[in-house]
């Protein structure tokens, strides 16, 4: 018998010490109307049918304790302290299987940690962050995923003048970032420490004993998975500060993120990040640059003696390289359908991505096409067919992983940017086309080119939305 959908809010997060938190109700907004609201994700929360008025913080769900989570963070190398400045976390929803999952309200109002921001955020950023994540989803790569998206009927107001208001609904398997341990080891207070250390184990890693070695091992695992699936599919973050690493190893914070069309090891994106920090080929330093960070905060765990602390943080954060390598190398192999080991698979694959960088080739449609027959032999495609012989795998196995490797629709940039500006002017229809696509991303036999092609090469720019 399905359980009747109902809001199971439960708040362990607030069981830690205060240092962390503080208590804010969201800030009624004037007209709250539902934009888009995802039916399949709630059902599997178990949550109960589409209310705008709860979705805009209007109207608080059963059992809400509305809090704003505190955390720092290293933006672009600079630290500071944050905070959750237009977010507010309702609570923790028990799914009908037993899961744990944060609902967050992005856009609510403004809280302590605003800065002398508004909190708000406008549909466009909001609706981007909709559509990248169930693209994400789809594919398979670990993510914050979105509910809902209501219009308040109010503007923000940012430099490109007054835009519509939104609020969006964000699921997650929890807020801790790598910021959040900073935040704690900037108070100097290892009690706190020890216990969001405990918390964050007992949430994400309970299979592993309770030691912070053990913790920092297995986190940088999951952000080396992680990573490696980011790189597989040409994903670019766009903002890779310390504060946006979840430590439950899912993608968050969709700002100015995008999609790479021809590859390109430089491409970057966002509009601020103007010397390429967390461009496409460098977010692999970057994530271990930020478990460094991770490091440095826990050093009060790893050891009570300060300089066998830093020999084994020194240990541990070099092992990260190894770990993605290793993961990147093998889901290449998958996209090129190689079930085997050779040693010289590392340069056959660099060589078709400098072959590819020399020709601007397309990032997703190269692979897709090595995967449906539709590649122009040259001399490396007679170099990977011979390497496919040399594995006792058919032709038919081969396929069937290269099809599972890789996809046949990303979101494209300028289809993106497409939707959002008609979502801007009230038209849905682009926003819904477009995710009944990308929701889909492994149908290789869609002829669909308005989706599958690249825009234009000129430089696509995107945006923080805050």
């Amino acid at each position: 018998m399905t359980p009747t959908p109902a809001w199971r809010l439960e708040h362990t997060y607030t069981r830690l010490p205060g240092l962390f938190f503080t208590e804010v109700e969201p800030t009624p907004v004037e007209k709250p109307q539902m934009v888009i609201f995802n039916k399949a994700l709630a059902a599997v929360l178990g949550l109960p049918q589409e209310d705008a008025a709860v979705y805009a913080g209007n109207t608080l769900p059963p059992g809400a304790r509305p809090i704003a989570q505190a955390y720092a963070g290293h933006q672009y190398a600079n630290f500071t302290g944050l905070g959750d400045g237009r977010a507010i976390l309702l609570g923790e929803q028990i799914t009908p299987d037993g899961e744990r999952f944060d609902i967050q309200l992005k856009g609510p109002g403004p809280t302590p940690y605003s800065r002398r921001g508004d909190g708000r955020a406008a549909l466009g950023p909001m609706l981007r962050e909709y559509i990248i994540s169930e693209a994400m989803h789809a594919l398979g790569i670990p993510t914050t995923r979105s509910l809902a998206v209501v219009t308040t009927g109010e503007k923000v107001w940012r430099q490109d003048g007054g835009l519509p208001g939104a609020v969006l609904t964000r699921v997650a398997a929890s807020h801790i970032r790598v910021g959040t341990f900073e935040w704690a080891a900037a108070h100097r207070d290892v009690e706190a420490l020890r216990a969001l250390a405990e918390h964050t184990r007992q949430r994400h890693y309970p299979e592993i004993e309770n030691n912070p070695v053990a913790l920092f091992e297995a986190i940088s695992e999951r952000q080396a998975k992680l990573l490696t699936q980011w790189m597989l599919i040409g994903f670019v973050h766009g903002v890779m500060n310390t504060d946006n690493m979840a430590l439950s190893g899912e993608t968050i914070d969709y700002g100015p993120c995008a999609f790479m069309d021809a590859y390109d090891p430089a491409t970057v994106f966002s509009s601020i990040d103007r010397h390429g920090r967390y461009a496409y080929g460098n977010q692999p330093p970057i994530a271990q640059w930020n478990l460094a960070r991770l490091a440095e905060a826990m050093l009060p765990l790893f050891h009570d003696d300060e300089k066998q602390s830093v020999e084994i943080a020194n240990e541990l954060i070099p092992k990260f390289e190894e770990r993605f390598k290793k993961r990147w190398l093998a889901g290449m192999r998958a996209k090129l359908g190689l079930f085997t080991e050779e040693a010289e698979d590392a340069a056959l694959i660099q060589d078709l991505l400098d072959q590819m960088k020399d020709s601007d080739a397309d990032f997703t449609n190269t692979f897709a096409n090595l995967t449906t027959g539709r590649y122009e032999p040259d001399a490396w495609y007679e170099r990977w067919q011979n390497r496919l012989t040399r594995q006792p795998q058919s032709r038919d196995e081969v396929s069937q992983l290269m099809r599972r490797s890789n996809p046949a629709f990303i979101p494209r940039n300028h289809k993106v940017e497409e939707a959002l500006a008609a979502a801007n002017g009230g038209d849905l229809k682009p926003l819904q086309t477009l995710l009944e696509v990308i929701t889909r991303p492994w149908e290789h036999d869609r002829d669909l080119p308005d989706y599958s092609q690249p825009g234009s090469k000129a430089g696509y720019k995107t945006f923080c939305g805050t």
